[in-house]
């Protein structure tokens, strides 16, 4: 299993990956430089308490009293690959969340079966699993359960039901061989959810531990002066509020626009999973993890730069107008 090297935490910070060809936005406008400014921080080690705020990842994100077989990873992983899943064979989960660019596509959205393009960028696959939820609606509870959407989509993977999925896997001597090692004693491994299983014990080892988890678990002098700097900065500005935790992020759902209205209202986010009017323009809040590599950001994609992400969610999200340095000490 691949394990990536993860930017430190002040590369960290602010929205999540997408997918789609990178382009930089205007809309944050005259808009995004007003709020409320906070003063420069100190250049000097993160305290206890601010350090609380964080955690280092784990060497793997298995559920609570689950630990998947050597087979059943070895599955998944392949699967992760195989194009057969999708119904012109040329479209595998890699395609959009290839795990040799941080597990993006670096497009605003994707594009799957027959070329047809997606409606929202694609979420990193790195660290995915310990978040709260999948998708940037949160229509999935855990990685298990998202593996099996995208194979079925007519404009992702595109196959026709799951029973055509199940007929190409029991063809192939290869898997009949697979899912028996990986599902021991069941009389009919080839199964969707054991699909979906599969997949998701491979996607539970995909973590990128980094110097900000050396940091964290004691090493000083694992992050650079500007990079603590950076951190506190977050602290100050107000962004641990949603982007805390091992994940920097992705353990709750929050409103986009908290202290002024989002400038973009194309994506009206979970109130199409839950019709609860109150989750208009609500999204699940991303991990930070490897965010410096996985641009543009957010759910449509739309701004490439991370540095002008950090401002706009500055502006937008705290009321916060950082200046110039303090968004750089971020980043």
């Amino acid at each position: 299993m691949r394990t990536t090297a993860l930017a430190t935490l002040g590369a960290v910070l602010l929205v999540a990956a997408a997918c789609g060809t990178p382009r930089e936005s205007g809309r944050a406008g005259t808009a995004a430089t007003e709020g409320r400014l906070i003063p420069a921080v100190q250049d000097a080690p993160l305290t206890p308490a601010e350090l609380a705020i964080f955690a280092p990842l784990p060497a793997r994100m298995d559920a609570p009293g689950k630990t998947p077989s050597d087979a059943e990873i070895a599955l998944g992983r392949t699967l992760f690959y195989e194009t057969l899943l999708s119904d012109g064979h040329d479209v595998s989960c890699n395609s959009c969340h290839a795990l040799n660019g941080y597990g993006a596509d670096g497009r605003n959205v994707s594009f799957g079966h027959k070329g047809q393009q997606g409606s929202r960028n694609s979420n990193t696959v790195y660290n995915a699993a310990g978040q709260v939820a999948q998708f940037w609606d949160g229509r999935d509870p855990n990685v298990e359960e998202q593996a099996k959407g995208p194979i079925l989509n007519p404009a992702e993977m595109g196959m026709p039901n799951a029973g055509a999925v199940l007929e190409h896997l029991k063809a192939s001597a290869k898997y009949r061989a697979a899912f028996a090692a990986a599902f021991r004693g069941e009389s009919n491994p080839i199964t969707y959810d054991n699909v979906g299983r599969a997949i998701g014990a491979f996607e539970r080892g995909l973590v990128t531990p980094s110097r900000w988890d050396a940091y964290l678990k004691g090493d000083t002098a694992a992050l650079t002066v500007q990079e603590k700097r950076g951190v506190r900065t977050f602290i100050a500005a107000g962004c641990t509020t949603c982007h805390a935790g091992t994940y920097v992020g992705g353990q709750q759902f929050q409103r986009a626009g908290l202290m002024h209205p989002w400038p973009a209202t194309a994506d009206s986010g979970r109130i199409a999973v839950t019709k609860a009017p109150g989750d208009r323009f609500v999204f699940k809040v991303p991990t930070l993890r490897n965010v410096d590599k996985t641009g543009p950001y957010f759910s449509d994609g739309s701004v490439g730069s991370l540095d002008s992400a950090i401002v706009m969610m500055a502006r937008y999200q705290s009321g916060v107008a950082l200046t110039g340095t303090q968004a750089q000490d971020i980043h």
